[in-house]
């Protein structure tokens, strides 16, 4: 398994302060936060990598223990790999996420439903690699007009008699308690009475919409763009993102690594023994390949800068050619006779495996002896 660099999960420069590392933590602790992602187990790993990299690089001696020798150097001395940021950071965190805190009440979220939306976007080989413009057809959630996003009649709610109104439930194992989002409210603290008859509880309406978006050249399958402003739209107006998973088709011939391509070149036994040069098609249209004498099967040969154009912009990956012998699967007489020459005018040079095995078979029939 890859270790990932800490500073990397954080997003932050080696010299970061303790400053700079905490508001990096509390945005992306807040990000992919479980009861912001439910459901998403990636999320979730994303959350428990945060918190690990945070609780080092928050503490001095950890963190001058980590940069001399890495993640290997922290074993023995406190650290637990999944454990979380201080109680202070993930308590103000909840606060802001669900608007609950100590010192002060933030408004609630009354609405079910959440403003980013999440659609999938399949695309061809060549569309992923040369980029595109897609029309992108999709139904987003709007309040309901009658009940104001609540799903109650007449939009009136009451106390959630699961946490009373608190938004949040309680457990206690030994002498730690432990909070949560209230399952029953969503850690609003209300709950509705009786439905609205117009969207049946559910307190939003879907709209229809569609629009056009220009896929980045290099982009690749599992990959998310971020359509700003295009979600579910709340109560008050506000409006989510919408984002776009990328899920790209394979190609019969070019397999894609990341930003490289993989390509296979048949070849036959004699341009091997001969040598040969071989014309080969690239993404963007053909190259010369020299195959040289003695070629071993599955051998690779590497074009620089002929791959995909990196959606980060990292330049261009490369395009690796893996050529494959191939051989003769009938032959004539006339060929037979052929070969049969030209292997006996190689003489000893033919038979390579005489020269190989000479005495072994004497000696493991000693063993049996």
């Amino acid at each position: 398994m890859v270790e990932i660099d800490y500073y990397e999960l954080l997003e932050i420069e080696k010299s970061a302060d303790k400053t700079v590392i905490k508001k990096a933590y509390r945005k992306l602790a807040m990000q992919y936060h479980p009861d912001k992602n439910p459901g998403d187990s990636e999320a979730e790993e994303k959350f428990k990598a945060i918190n690990e990299a945070y609780q080092v690089l928050s503490d001095d001696e950890k963190r001058s223990i980590y940069d001399r020798y890495g993640k290997a150097g922290l074993e023995g001395h406190g650290q637990r790999g999944s454990g979380f940021g201080g109680f202070d950071d993930l308590g103000s965190i909840f606060e802001e996420m669900f608007g609950f805190g100590r010192s002060q009440k933030r408004e609630r979220k009354t609405y079910s439903y959440n403003l980013d939306i999440v659609v999938d976007l399949t695309l061809e080989f060549n569309e992923a690699v040369f980029g595109c413009k897609k029309e992108i057809n999709y139904k987003y959630k709007t309040a309901c007009k009658s009940c104001s996003g609540t799903g109650a009649k007449d939009g009136k709610l009451e106390n959630c008699r699961t946490c009373g109104g608190q938004g949040q439930v309680h457990s206690r194992q030994g002498f730690m308690t432990f909070a949560q989002t209230c399952p029953t409210c969503a850690g609003s603290g209300k709950a509705k009475t009786n439905e609205c008859k117009s969207c049946s509880g559910s307190g939003y309406e879907e709209q229809k919409d569609n629009f056009k978006v220009d896929i980045p050249e290099g982009i690749n399958d599992g990959m998310r763009m971020r359509v700003s402003n295009r979600g579910n739209i709340a109560p008050n107006g506000q409006r989510g993102d919408l984002y776009l998973q990328i899920k790209v088709k394979e190609d019969s011939h070019f397999v894609r690594h990341d930003d490289d391509i993989y390509f296979e070149a048949p070849i036959f036994f004699t341009q091997v023994a001969l040598g040969a040069k071989i014309k080969v098609p690239s993404l963007r249209g053909e190259l010369e390949l020299e195959i040289p004498k003695g070629t071993k099967d599955k051998q690779q040969f590497t074009f620089r800068n002929e791959g995909v154009k990196s959606a980060q912009g990292y330049g261009k990956g490369d395009l690796i050619i893996q050529v494959k012998i191939e051989y003769p699967k009938t032959l004539t007489e006339e060929q037979k006779e052929l070969l049969l020459k030209l292997q006996e005018s190689f003489g000893v040079e033919s038979t390579p495996h005489e020269t190989k095995f000479e005495g072994m078979f004497d000696k493991v029939k000693k063993w049996f002896s």
